[in-house]
């Protein structure tokens, strides 16, 4: 479809997804194809009407197994028929046709979604002026077709590499970017706000490539930098920091569906080795590896390499890793669910929805039970990409989450680690042999009280089973109760307990010598295993209809359907399906892919994206804002071999991303900022708040990689990071705990969120997250009056700042604004710190004092024991760390 006239897509923002469907069959209805108003004249059935009928009516007239009623609303000509309450189409004649009829009057469609008034006059008024098509129609119809108005959309036509407009600006030249988003500013009377300060732009620019905000020191060398090309060894500078992988494979780890846990049941189990993915994201990103590259391995990097896996390392070992992106959908099926094969099956379907919402961009997912109702993606379509996962998903061969880990351990170690334990199993043999006689040692002794007749007896009691013992035995154990085995255990245990721990301990500590064996969270095709995919009749599995060839979607292939079945590991012996796909995605002829990832990082930029809606580049999705901008945008990439780091490159240079964020004739005229006239007020996302916390604190620890550090339950009922234990006489926690890692080493639990993250909108993962929800609501306020993690963060950045500029006051100020908001306070900021500083001391000295009523404790006081002037610093720590100018980007 043609992209909307720029000013209705400005008046109209993006589309919540809520809204889309209506507002989507609302633009379509009312023709917003090149004007506000299209005439009755230029009415047509493909472009205006079917689109109606599709989403309403072909489920039941046209692509459902029977035609209800016998009727066929798929063409023009099929329409000319009669039904069972009449002609159903009569051109030129509304009133006439009983098709309006049953809409008017809203016995049609049934159910409680009925079609707008806008719709049902786009049909009276298509009928009125004769029921026009735009073309002869084809006789054969088959059950799904897609016309060439589908084809046409704007979103499955190849990429266009379109050249900058030529637009004039005084000053310095202008770079691409500026030149498309210029151009129709231009048309509305606007220009790009003024550039923003060097502090502001140095803080943005940090806090969007690491996730940190910027030291003082490296403001001032910014500042201090005339040079032409400072911002650009600035821009330099953060992509080689290791920090940048960090922050940026937070966003791909949210569409991708990252967590630690398994998901999908009430026991949530933990994915102990999963975090090799997420260390293999931030690897790929720290070293710009193409990205073409990264998505072939996370398809099918099993199908790149050969085994056996315990030698591979290097590249090879990040291929098995990479396949972790396709085992990161919600998997419960080692937690025993209800329905198994119910569970199975949803775990292929939910990690289909991450693929096609990541990579294309699209909703195919909602044509898993019936075709889709807006996009031209047939059932058949979603069952074709679903057998090109089978071979490695095969769900009548199911293999639980533990059941697909792969060992890296080495031959070698292997083989050392069988010799450990047969070791170990000897010591065992020889505890179980010590135990085994202090138990007939002790029977010895208790057969001592039983009379001579009844020793036989009792012994032949003792040494029934259970589960097959007699009245009679169990009358004799009841008579010499000291013969019942969990007695015999109990005084064993108790009396021969430390000869048997000792010996069973050289066996743990012979164990203990073992190589450890290191797994990988991954996905792995077994050799050979090719089952066959079935439709299933309403998604159901239990319903499986007519079998299904691998292949990508119909609309975007031109010529053939189907995929090759042709082996691309001739050792492994594997169908290549995956690997076959992933090329043709990544390729360059894929019109999505490209568009989809170029999308999100610019929403990362400018806080939303040229096409509004970042998984859904399909009918009910956003148009894009700026489509030259976007093509250019993703053939820059593709043409400088998909690096992102090239991307950021082109992104960060331009006007539009160093704009100020006020521009009032900009807010005025275009209050959603659909053509970027100013640069958006974004706030920091929640691992960036709370590591920035960490990080003027003093307390972060920078380590990079390995497993995660765990989440807990606090004594107050909150989901937190946990603690190392403390050792006896220790102060507090030292910087470099696991506890003040970065928030992308916190362990992703799908039930337990970290509060304080949790708050600020980390991402929801059902099942990954395609946009974060940005929310302003009171709880947030209340976390920095009251969480334990802010207040105990605000008192060590006010520790650090007196213990770096002891005694001086205003100094002190100075630097903590210098640290929180990247500039300098104004005198009269300085002089209302100052003033805070003093009254709050007083009243918390006053308040310590009555607290402590007593002579001696008033010494303690007095003497710095509890120090109020610290307390009222670290008062203003978080009063200043809570306030909008920390929280926000500008």
């Amino acid at each position: 479809m043609p992209t909307p006239p720029d000013d209705i897509a400005g008046r109209l923002g993006p589309i919540p997804t809520a809204l889309g469907s209506a507002v989507a069959l609302i633009w379509l209805s009312c023709g917003l194809h090149g004007s506000a108003v299209t005439s009755s004249a230029d009415l047509s059935f493909e472009r205006d009407v079917r689109p109606i009928l599709k989403s309403h009516c072909f489920h039941c007239h046209g692509e459902g197994e029977t035609l209800k009623g016998g009727v066929d609303l798929r063409l023009r000509r099929l329409m000319l028929t009669e039904s069972d309450s009449g002609t159903v189409l009569t051109p030129g004649k509304p009133d006439e046709s009983v098709l309006l009829k049953m809409v008017t009057a809203g016995t049609m469609p049934k159910g409680e979604k009925k079609l707008s008034p806008a719709e049902v006059e786009t049909l009276r008024r298509w009928i009125a002026s004769g029921a026009p098509t735009l073309r002869a129609e084809p006789e054969q119809v088959p059950k799904y077709y897609i016309t060439e108005e589908e084809r046409g959309f704007w979103s499955f036509q190849p990429v266009k590499r379109v050249d900058p407009p030529a637009v004039s600006r005084p000053g310095e030249p202008l770079e691409a970017i500026d030149s498309f988003l210029l151009q129709k500013l231009k048309l509305r009377g606007l220009g790009f706000a003024p550039e923003a300060s060097r502090s502001s732009l140095i803080r943005r620019v940090t806090f969007d490539l690491t996730g940190l905000p910027p030291t003082p020191e490296e403001v001032d060398a910014f500042l201090a930098d005339s040079s032409p090309v400072a911002y650009d060894r600035l821009i330099e500078r953060l992509l080689a920091s290791p920090r940048y992988g960090e922050a940026w494979a937070r966003h791909w780890l949210d569409v991708a569906g990252y967590a630690d846990s398994n998901g999908g049941a009430e026991a949530d189990s933990e994915r102990p080795w999963a975090w090799r993915y997420r260390d293999y994201v931030i690897r790929s990103l720290n070293t710009d590896k193409p990205w073409n590259r990264f998505i072939t391995e996370q398809l099918a990097g099993d199908e790149l390499i050969q085994g056996p896996y315990g030698e591979l390392k290097g590249e090879a070992l990040d291929c098995l890793i990479a396949t972790g992106f396709l085992r990161l959908a919600p998997d419960p099926t080692g937690d025993g669910p209800p329905d198994a094969d119910l569970a199975k099956n949803q775990v292929i379907a939910d990690t289909l929805q991450i693929v096609s919402t990541s990579l294309l961009g699209l909703t195919v997912h909602c044509a898993q039970c019936h075709d889709h109702r807006y996009d031209p993606i047939p059932q058949s379509d979603y069952y074709r990409l679903r057998a090109i996962l089978e071979p490695a998903f095969d769900w009548k061969h199911w293999k639980n989450p533990n059941d697909r880990l792969v060992s890296l351990m080495a031959a070698e170690d292997r083989h050392q680690a069988a010799c450990i334990e047969r070791a170990a199993q000897v010591i065992d043999t020889e505890a179980n042999r010590v135990h085994d006689d202090l138990i007939e040692e002790f029977v010895q002794k208790q057969l001592e009280l039983v009379p001579a007749e009844l020793k036989e007896a009792v012994i032949g009691a003792r040494r029934t089973p259970a589960d097959k013992r007699s009245d009679e035995h169990r009358r004799l154990l009841r008579e010499f109760p000291t013969f019942q085995d969990h007695i015999i255990l109990g005084e064993v245990n108790a009396a021969g307990a430390k000869r048997v721990e000792e010996i069973r301990k050289r066996a743990t500590e012979l164990r203990a010598l073992k190589p450890e064996d290191p797994r990988v969270h991954c996905l792995i095709e077994e050799p050979k295993s090719t089952p066959t995919t079935f439709l299933f009749h309403r998604g159901d599995h239990q319903q499986p209809r007519e079998p299904i060839e691998p292949g990508g979607l119909t609309v975007l292939q031109r010529a053939s359907t189907e995929m090759d079945h042709r082996d691309t590991n001739t050792v492994r012996k594997t169908t290549g399906r995956r690997l076959r796909f992933a090329r043709e995605l990544t390729d360059g002829s894929n019109p999505l892919v490209a568009r989809v990832l170029v999308n999100r990082v610019w929403h990362h930029y400018f806080g939303a994206g040229i096409v509004g809606t970042l998984a859904d580049f399909g009918s009910l999705g956003e148009r894009p804002s700026h489509p030259e901008l976007l093509d250019w945008l993703a053939s820059e990439l593709i043409n400088h071999g998909w690096s992102l780091k090239q991307l950021h490159r082109t992104i960060l240079r331009s006007a539009a991303y160093r704009q100020a964020s006020i521009h009032p004739a900009a807010q005025a005229a275009d209050p959603d900022n659909r053509l970027i006239g100013r640069q958006r007020l974004r706030r920091l996302p929640s691992e960036s708040l709370r590591d920035a916390l960490l990080f003027v604190s003093g307390r972060m620890n920078t380590n990079l990689y390995g497993a995660p550090t765990p989440v807990t339950v606090s004594p107050q009922g909150q989901f937190v990071v946990a603690a190392p234990p403390k050792e006896p006489g220790s102060e507090g926690t030292a910087a470099g705990s696991p506890e003040f890692r970065r928030s992308i080493y916190i362990q992703v639990r799908r039930s337990m969120p970290v509060g304080v993250m949790e708050t600020f909108d980390t991402a929801a993962l059902s099942p990954n997250c395609e946009v974060r929800a940005v929310s302003t609501i009171p709880a947030q306020s209340l976390m920095f009056l009251n969480d334990r993690f802010v207040l105990d963060r605000s008192l060590d950045l006010a520790e650090r700042t007196r213990r770096e500029l002891p005694g001086d006051m205003r100094q002190q100020v100075e630097l903590l604004w210098r640290r929180l908001f990247a500039q300098a306070p104004s005198s009269s900021e300085v002089q209302k710190a100052l003033v805070y500083l003093a009254e709050q001391t007083e009243i918390l000295r006053a308040q310590a004092l009555a607290r402590f009523s007593t002579k001696a404790d008033s010494k303690t006081v007095s003497s710095g024991g509890e120090d109020p002037s610290l307390a009222a610093f670290a008062s203003l720590c978080q009063a200043l760390a809570g306030s909008n100018r920390f929280l926000y980007l500008d």
